[in-house]
């Protein structure tokens, strides 16, 4: 009469312990983390730098984050918004990542952060500003270790308008990074007292600008503040000392302008001035370790996308930790994420409520091939986060 009872008691144990595996498996085994990152076109070397920094602070633990050993699956987004939700499911569906780090181009990111939300899969966002992530799309598992794209526009437009500059310019990509950092200069620059007389753009991704450059020619503005990055920053920048506008009217802008491009631009870009969240000089113990390992590891000096991608791993690493390397913890993640400050090469830093940086931006320019801190043009600055419902 014993034997069912027994049998009983031992079915239930294993059926306790079937329940279980998934979860142990869940926090125990390998990692899977997917870059979706531009290997291609003109942000590729963006893409480069930013898996640079992550995978150097994951060598660093001992290729372990939250005790779970990192495996990488790569896709290459092309910087095209139209193919951004396959990617995203190629790498959830098929490769079934725990988490999705990227990317670089607004467009793109939105879709990514569309997916993220959908499916419920951890985002990082390593560099892509579009307001909207940490805004109306924002989730307890997205995540950025960057900016928002009005941030460095709007540290400029203070700077500009405590110099006294009264009119401007803007040009840029006519997509919404360059749409809200000019949104963030203007709005911080028009408060000082200054004016925005006219908005320039070309579309994403062209390079064309000698018609634009002749109308600013025309107009004959205080400065010109720009939002341009990778291959399409180099060009702007040389045909913008080639039409002869360098010396006559003032360059400054976003500090992707200038980092990552100074040896493509050489000459052009010296003496220009840019707000960012990274510099060159900033000589403290983390940078200095940080700038030495990899310099070490992949023989080139580091720009604010390697320290982004960096941090984007640091992010991963605090989540993971408190959550006990159970990545859909995700209350946990969270809770650990907003609680910590991030050793980060830029300086510490916190995360807003939205989850993106609360961060100081340096005015920056151009000496030799460094972009040198001159001073802090905007401290502590939070995004907005406007629209943001957790």
């Amino acid at each position: 009469m014993k034997f069912p009872r027994l049998t009983t008691l031992v079915a239930a144990t294993l059926l306790a312990t079937a329940a279980a595996t998934p979860a142990l498996a869940q926090s125990s085994g390998k990692l899977k983390v997917g870059l979706m990152l531009p290997a291609t076109g003109t942000f590729a070397a963006l893409g480069t730098a930013i898996e640079n920094g992550f995978k150097l602070y994951v060598a660093e633990q001992g290729g372990k984050l939250g005790g779970r050993e990192i495996e990488f699956y790569n896709v290459d987004d092309e910087s095209d918004p139209s193919k951004a939700t396959d990617n995203m499911n190629k790498l959830i569906k098929r490769d079934n990542v725990d988490v999705v780090v990227g990317t670089v181009h607004s467009g793109v990111a939105m879709a990514m952060a569309k997916v993220a939300k959908d499916t419920g899969t951890m985002l990082i966002v390593p560099n892509a500003g579009a307001n909207a992530v940490t805004g109306p799309m924002c989730g307890k598992n997205i995540y950025r270790s960057s900016f928002t794209n009005s941030q460095p526009g709007y540290a400029m437009g203070e700077a500009l308008a405590k110099k006294g500059v009264k009119r401007v310019v803007t040009i840029t990509w006519k997509y919404a990074a360059g749409d809200e950092s000019v949104g963030g200069f203007k709005e911080a620059f028009e408060k000082g007292g200054g004016k925005v007389v006219e908005e320039l753009a070309v579309p994403f991704p062209s390079v064309e600008f000698q018609a634009l450059l002749t109308q600013i020619a025309s107009i004959k503005p205080d400065a010109v503040y720009t939002f341009f990055a990778g291959g399409g920053a180099v060009k702007f920048v040389k045909d913008y000392a080639a039409a002869g506008l360098k010396n006559s009217i003032p360059l400054y802008g976003a500090g992707f302008l200038t980092d990552g491009t100074l040896d493509a631009q050489g000459d052009a870009a010296q003496g220009l001035q840019t707000t960012l969240h990274y510099a060159d000089s900033l000589n403290t113990p983390k940078d200095n370790a940080f700038r030495l390992a990899y310099a070490k590891s992949y023989k080139q000096q580091p720009d604010v996308y390697a320290v982004q991608g960096y941090d984007a791993a640091q992010i991963l690493g605090v989540g993971l930790a408190a959550a006990k390397g159970d990545i859909k913890n995700q209350d946990a993640f969270a809770d650990a994420v907003r609680k910590a400050t991030i050793d980060s090469p830029r300086g510490p830093f916190k995360m807003s409520k939205s989850h993106n940086p609360i961060q100081d931006f340096y005015l920056r320019e151009v000496k030799g091939k460094e972009n040198v801190v001159v001073g802090i043009a905007s401290k502590g600055l939070v995004d907005p986060g406007r629209g943001c419902r957790m």
